[in-house]
């Protein structure tokens, strides 16, 4: 399959969490809509496994609904259970909704990563989802945890809930988020078979061109689909430093043609417009995504240079480059403007 997707959490939902504890079937009917728009045929979001402690009955009618909402739209769907990135998952980070304070949400909590004695919870949650999609042919794949490489709880939870999805596991080939093709040799060793690839803010295109053709060479040889499943834009700014971005909006054309060029499965990071995911480049004045919510463009030339991806450029978007109203304080914080 010539995955062209993208990554998609709402645009007014902070965490995944979110997503499906305010499920609202309207906004995910429109904003695949959108996806559909420029020929994508994947997302990557993930499912939440605090959402499934809290109403399991309601989360599989979502999810259900999502699904069908995808197929209908020809979009197969990556779906993760588990994520690394972001705060503890207190009532407080869950049901936060101020863009400013906001933050992702890492599921589960520390508490239950650093005692194996509690496991059983997300192995449920594993099961359940194994059972009922496991071998749903409009899933992509299915991700255990997003990035659990840079910490070795994080890690050895991943294993314990990959061992889980492979006792259960179905049609959907086995993956796992990671943010090097170095991690994914203990993945391949968990039961990997589709190796993931993050590479956000490159400091040229030129990275693009050294590192695909390596990354496609090693997923030939081993026999396996590898995915660039997160990128975003040329950046000449970095994870390291805390100064305001002058230049903090989208810019997918800077690196479409390097990602087209070497037809690798990709998602872009993110289908809707948004202030960042992660708080601390929220809190640097960084908002990304393709799609303002009444499906205006923040880049018609963004919107051409995906949609080119399935051989069609012809584009008819309106471009509007602004914050949405809702983040302004965003906007406001960073740069001290509206």
């Amino acid at each position: 399959m010539d995955v062209r997707g993208a990554l998609y959490v709402p645009a007014r939902a902070w965490n995944t969490f979110q997503m499906w504890h305010d499920y609202d079937e309207a906004v995910i009917e429109r904003d695949l809509g959108y996806a559909d728009a420029v020929n994508l045929n994947a997302i990557r979001t993930w499912v939440s496994y605090e959402q499934f402690r809290r109403d399991p009955a309601a989360l599989e009618q979502a999810v259900d609904h999502f699904l069908a909402t995808a197929d209908e739209r020809g979009i197969a769907v990556l779906f993760g259970l588990f994520e690394s990135v972001g705060k503890e998952p207190t009532e407080r980070h869950l049901y936060d909704t101020d863009p400013v304070t906001a933050p992702p949400v890492q599921s589960p909590s520390s508490a239950v990563l650093l005692d194996r004695s509690r496991w059983d919870g997300p192995r449920e949650y594993v099961r359940w989802f194994m059972e009922r999609y496991g071998d749903d042919d409009r899933l992509l794949a299915i991700e255990v945890m997003n990035e659990p490489g840079w910490l070795d709880s994080m890690k050895r939870f991943a294993a314990g809930m990959f061992e889980t999805m492979v006792d259960e596991r179905g049609s959907v080939p086995l993956t796992v988020g990671s943010t090097s093709m170095a991690n994914n040799a203990d993945y391949l060793d968990w039961g990997a078979e589709v190796l993931q690839l993050h590479y956000n803010f490159p400091d040229s295109e030129a990275q693009f061109h050294d590192l695909l053709p390596q990354a496609l060479e090693l997923g030939r040889d081993l026999d396996v689909p590898v995915y660039l499943s997160e990128w975003q834009r040329v950046a000449d700014f970095g994870w390291n430093e805390s100064a305001v971005v002058d230049e903090p909006g989208p810019d997918y054309a800077s690196l479409a043609p390097a990602v087209h060029e070497y037809g690798v499965g990709n998602f872009f990071w993110s289908l809707m417009v948004k202030p960042a995911y992660v708080r601390y480049m929220r809190e640097r004045g960084i908002i990304n995504g393709l799609f303002h919510e009444d499906g205006s463009v923040w880049s018609r030339e963004d919107a051409r240079a995906i949609k080119a991806m399935s051989g069609d450029p012809e584009v008819d978007f309106e471009q509007r480059q602004e914050w949405p109203d809702w983040a302004s304080a965003v906007k406001r914080n960073a740069f001290g403007e509206e």
